[in-house]
């Protein structure tokens, strides 16, 4: 049987088809933000009680760990790629149910099914955005991915507030209607986008898939670079690799702390873009969501920087940031109340500095894990990051806008001191390293 040089894949440079994998991925994001979005615009589209829009605001974070947890495994046992397909069916269903959803239990079943397709997509792409893309580009590339989240979202609001005008059953049914026949279009592009898309050549080796190997790689790179990978394969196989493994404790340690940036990202972030509006100013929601996602986007390119500058440093400064401007609105609440203009700029910065930490923590524990369980771990991690963000809905639906934002600044510390301890013990994952460099497993 002959071995791959799968570390000499990751040299290769950045093709058309990288492009097309890339535009695929950005689109997977966008959509997963989009719907994850809906429920804090959903609500308005049916009368109900104040108790039951909580409960549409946790319907999202919900069934998106739902599907998170199912995928990360099935992607392990069958791959990246067919995971990613899987995901496209539950979103046409899902967007198909919402053309009839005039009645709050067709939403939610909707909701519920695009909501899985999220959850799978969120985890499947973040895993073989690491495995796929070239190792130069793999920081920038990720981040850039995952910026498509603030892009989905911002497309939602920017959809919501068109439509508003509109007023009555027919303005419900107009956006509606917009909002679905989006999520079916995305999904025909994303659905053309991925039939050039290859298996994760690193997950194929790692399986013990060489035929399989074989004919992805000549049929992305080329027969050229299949030679040339086996070649230097051969060369080096003389000669011992040092290997050094992963301990469990610090296993341990690298799942807890992925958890804890996680969730302090999650629920500060949910609890400001989502819930806040819903909570405090009703009518301002769809403006909320567009200007929180909006910066968060644009400030995002920052991220283009990522290969180039240490992972831990990055993902520890911007929760500092997060987390010190989070104290600033809390403290300033009284101000910024009877001047909603200073409220805007303070959001416009808070979105940028929290945009920066997600890119960073997200991109991070997709990538310290090794390539046969890389799936189900980022599928753990986020898991449980994610379910803890559906307490806090409950646990801060009474406090007054003082106490609400200062306890996101509490959320924003623990998560601040968490990557403190990554940046003291955590392994390093950025400035350039390959992704079996990253997750230990070279």
């Amino acid at each position: 049987m002959v071995n791959v040089n799968v570390e000499q894949l990751g040299e290769t440079r950045w093709t058309q088809r990288t492009t097309w994998m890339f535009i695929s991925f950005v689109l997977g994001l966008a959509l997963e933000s989009y719907v994850f979005s809906l429920a804090s615009i959903a609500i308005y589209w049916v009368p109900m009680p104040k108790s039951l829009g909580e409960l549409l605001l946790a319907w999202a974070p919900i069934w998106l760990i739902v599907g998170i947890i199912l995928a990360g495994p099935f992607s392990d046992k069958y791959g990246r790629k067919v995971t990613l397909y899987a995901t496209l069916v539950l979103y046409a269903v899902g967007g198909i149910v919402l053309f009839f959803g005039d009645s709050y239990v067709i939403i939610l079943i909707s909701l519920a099914l695009m909501l899985m397709a999220g959850g799978g997509e969120m985890n499947s792409i973040m895993v073989a955005s690491h495995e796929l893309m070239p190792r130069k580009h793999r920081g920038k590339a990720t981040m850039m991915i995952i910026n498509g989240i603030n892009l989905g979202g911002t497309i939602l609001a920017i959809l919501a507030l068109a439509t508003a005008a509109i007023t009555g059953k027919a303005a419900i049914a107009v956006e509606r209607d917009v909002v679905a026949v989006a999520v079916l279009v995305v999904v025909a592009i994303l659905f053309a986008t991925r039939v050039s898309m290859p298996e994760s050549f690193l997950w194929l080796q790692k399986k013990g898939r060489i035929e399989g190997l074989e004919k992805t790689i000549k049929s992305y790179f080329g027969a050229d670079v299949y030679a040339q990978a086996v070649a230097k394969e051969v060369t080096e196989s003389a000669t011992p690799k040092a290997t050094n493994p992963v301990s469990s404790g610090y296993a341990w340690f690298t799942m807890i702390i992925m958890v804890i940036v996680a969730a302090a990202n999650t629920i500060g972030f949910g609890l400001m873009a989502y819930a806040l509006a819903y909570a405090f100013f009703p009518h301002l929601q769809p403006t909320i969501l567009a200007i929180f996602e909006g910066a968060g986007f644009v400030i995002g390119f920052l991220g283009l920087i990522a290969d180039r500058v240490s992972r831990k440093k990055f993902l520890f400064w911007s929760f500092v940031g997060t987390f010190a401007m989070t104290v600033l609105v809390g403290a300033t609440t009284h101000v910024w109340k009877h001047d909603m203009g200073l409220f805007w700029v303070m959001l416009v910065v808070l979105a940028g500095v929290n945009s920066l930490c997600y890119l960073t923590e997200d991109t991070v524990k997709a990538e310290v894990w090794p390539t046969v369980h890389r799936g189900t771990l980022t599928a753990v991690a986020r898991f449980i990051s994610i379910g803890l963000y559906i307490p806090t809905i409950y646990i801060t639906a009474n406090m007054s806008t003082t106490h609400y934002i200062l306890f996101n600044a509490g959320v924003w510390f623990v998560g601040t001191l968490a990557a403190a301890a990554w940046l003291i013990w955590g392994r390093e994952t950025g400035r350039g390293l390959s992704i079996q460099v990253a997750s230990g497993e070279a």
